[in-house]
């Protein structure tokens, strides 16, 4: 499990929908510890294009073109994570940075 991965979860807390997809913002060094939870933003099939949302799509492994949404941060359990998807290229991690800072406001 690495920082800007995308998972499938089925029936996410607190989210209307049977499956949600999730990528992973915790830092590696939390994600490799034996703490039991890790920060993720969820990822909606609609999105507008605001500075805290990151396009994402089929080159990321999800089916639909959609949007990373970093202004509603969960925290998961990792063994929820199990249906991997795919990964964010070095770029978009940069823009998911980026998308998280304009959002936690941070210098």
């Amino acid at each position: 499990m690495r920082r800007g991965d995308i998972y499938r979860v089925h029936k996410p807390e607190g989210d209307p929908r049977r499956h949600r997809s999730f990528v992973i913002v915790s830092r590696q060094r939390l994600i490799d510890s034996a703490y039991s939870t890790v920060i993720a933003a969820p990822i909606f099939t609609e999105g507008d294009g605001l500075s805290t949302q990151v396009a994402v799509g089929p080159e990321e492994g999800l089916k639909h073109h959609s949007w990373i949404v970093c202004d509603n941060l969960r925290s998961l359990r990792k063994a929820d994570l199990t249906q991997f998807l795919g990964s964010l290229s070095w770029g978009k991690l940069k823009e998911l940075d980026e998308a998280l800072r304009v959002a936690l406001e941070l210098d």
